[in-house]
């Protein structure tokens, strides 16, 4: 008996994506301390913190039950509680609705109507507009569809001041141009998976190398988002100087995919991708705590 509740505990938590979950809140963190106030309290932090989490957690979960058939297709997630037939799908449609339900009275009673309203937009938008909409039907899914992944920075922002400000809008913008050489470099080695599931990722619609310069024009776009902290006012040197070495490595892991044409650089350039996130965000904290 313990065993089978042990084993139901450990699928709804898969069901949240855990790992996408820890970069979610971390990418929250930074934005409250750029309030011209100074930090929140840790309860005032760690409860919005969680209820981004919850949000985030709800939406994986729905995404879960709404690409159950897909997911069985992909060696990639075969093996999600869904597919492998850990939980039931009632289950975890309950779960991702109760999910809902807690992330946004908690957001409202700690962070506020507007923190809470864009807690729900997200798991709106990221169920119906990407899960529902997007990714079965179009190759632009991982653009239009990054919006669903960088609202953290927006949540956050909202609970330190009731709306969203320059340093909200600048961090979720670094998430959306980050999203698409993130996810085309999964799609380049995964091309097969996503084809067999009928999902038209870029491709397996227009073909590798129009993908790759693509994520190469999208990485570069990126570069001057990621210093544009500096020239507002919202972040220092310290950060400057770490946002001017990650975008070069980075950019030079995509320049790579270019030069090599192989599934192991576009490999590298997927786990280079998630590491340089971290690092940016990393950076942004060092540089608040030194000033």
């Amino acid at each position: 008996m313990a065993a089978v509740a042990t084993q139901a505990i450990r699928g709804y938590v898969a069901l949240t994506k855990p790992r996408i979950l820890l970069l979610v809140i971390f990418t929250g963190l930074p934005v409250m301390g750029m309030a011209g106030s100074g930090w929140p309290s840790a309860s005032f932090a760690t409860l919005t913190l969680l209820g981004i989490a919850l949000a985030a957690g709800a939406a994986n979960a729905l995404n879960c039950y709404i690409e159950r058939d897909r997911d069985a297709l992909m060696e990639r997630t075969r093996t999600r509680p869904l597919p492998a037939q850990e939980l039931s799908p009632r289950s975890a449609l309950s779960f991702g609705l109760v999910l809902s339900v807690i992330s946004t009275a908690l957001l409202w009673a700690v962070a506020g109507p507007v923190a809470a309203a864009l807690g729900v937009a997200s798991i709106l938008f990221y169920v119906f507009v990407y899960t529902v909409w997007l990714k079965p039907r179009t190759s632009m899914n991982a653009v239009i569809g990054g919006a669903a992944g960088a609202a953290a920075p927006l949540i956050a922002d909202a609970a330190m001041h009731g709306h969203v400000t320059a340093a909200g809008w600048i961090l979720f913008s670094i998430i959306f141009f980050w999203q698409p050489p993130h996810v085309w470099a999964i799609a380049l080695f995964r091309k097969e998976d996503y084809a067999r599931a009928g999902i038209p990722m870029l491709p397996n619609v227009i073909g590798d190398e129009p993908t790759r310069w693509r994520m190469l024009w999208y990485t570069l776009a990126l570069i001057p988002v990621t210093l544009a902290p500096l020239p507002l006012g919202l972040l220092g040197i310290p950060y400057f100087v770490a946002a001017l070495a990650l975008d070069a490595w980075f950019t030079w892991y995509i320049v790579r995919v270019l030069r090599e044409r192989t599934e192991d650089a576009a490999r590298s350039a997927f786990h280079v991708s998630l590491l340089y996130l971290f690092g940016l965000f990393v950076a942004m904290l060092i540089d608040l705590a030194l000033s």
